[in-house]
């Protein structure tokens, strides 16, 4: 990438919040766009400034409605078409991640889908935060910047300062994830088994380790209907634990979710500004990753390695 090209930021209309932020910590100015909408609710992007040359980042995470996906992908393509350097896809939440294998028969792979739309239309790099699966990132035939929330979890769970500290996950999926904070804390780790009847609803967890008169903080990629994480939370606070925290990166948060958390044994829920708008609840509390990306773009576009961003 040029670093001579011009640095321009944009937003599309889901992610102003943290694109303002972004921007901010960066020290420039957000640049001026539109949305034309239409009576059928057909819309239209415009980059109302002069792009020609310049390399542009578009930031929007893609989590539903579909056209906030649809949004960045008419963005990416206005700023190809206006003659940018090179278009740069910053999206904090990857929407569709979840589907990522083929792990039923005649099931899509929704996540090899969103990759190939953002290459159809031209663009050049993406960057993104805590993929729910690692392997996503070969999806592309362009450079993925992956980015991890252990920036700011690790060291705000290190500030807690917990005795009898003990990583968990809340499911076999994200061992890997709670493994690398365990070896980061020097802390103890366990794992929960999960039996799934249908996507949303848990059957049974179970826990392989011990969590008896342990701090227990279970880490995770994001938190949904959050049906996963306080059922574990509960049967980790049967099995005797001593308080129970939990780190999920994207606060998806749907149907029951609030109510959940609310009546569950986890004490704080800590989430990052990745998908907006999060209800304010006395248990949950939220983490910016604005500067996360404004150093990982400002290290980008000067062409200089982000690997030193990264906790682990």
């Amino acid at each position: 990438m040029n670093g001579k090209s011009p640095l321009k930021i944009f937003s599309c209309r889901a992610s102003r919040y943290i694109a303002e932020n972004i921007a901010k910590n960066l020290g420039v100015r957000l640049g001026e766009s539109s949305v034309t909408e239409f009576s059928d609710g057909e819309f239209q992007p415009r980059i109302d400034e002069s792009v020609r040359g310049c390399s542009v980042f578009i930031i929007q995470s893609t989590f539903p409605p579909a056209e906030n996906l649809m949004e960045l992908l008419l963005m990416i393509d206005a700023a190809k078409r206006a003659s940018a350097y090179k278009v740069i896809a910053v999206i904090p939440y990857f929407g569709l991640a979840r589907q990522d294998r083929k792990d039923r028969p005649r099931v899509s792979i929704g996540a090899k889908v969103v990759a190939d739309l953002l290459e159809s239309v031209g663009v050049d790099r993406v960057m993104t935060l805590d993929l729910h699966a690692d392997q996503i990132q070969a999806f592309f035939n362009v450079p993925v910047d992956h980015l991890y929330a252990s920036f700011l979890f690790a060291n705000y769970i290190k500030e807690m300062n917990l005795d009898n500290l003990t990583i968990s996950a809340p499911d076999m999926g994200g061992s890997k994830r709670a493994n690398a904070y365990s070896r980061h804390l020097s802390s103890e780790l366990v794992l929960s088994y999960k039996l799934r009847k249908k996507p949303n609803v848990v059957e049974e967890i179970s826990i392989i380790g011990e969590v008896k008169d342990r701090n227990v903080i279970i880490i995770d990629d994001m938190v949904d209907t959050a049906g996963t994480l306080t059922l574990a939370a509960q049967v980790i606070k049967d099995n005797g634990s001593r308080s129970i925290h939990a780190f999920a990166t994207h606060p998806v948060l749907s149907g029951p979710a609030y109510e959940r958390i609310e009546n569950s044994p986890i004490e704080k829920l800590v989430v990052t500004d990745s998908i907006p708008n999060v209800r304010p609840s006395p248990k949950i509390e939220v983490l910016s990753v604005a500067r996360l990306f404004a150093e990982t773009i400002d290290a980008v576009y000067h062409n200089e390695s982000i690997s030193t961003g990264f906790v682990f």
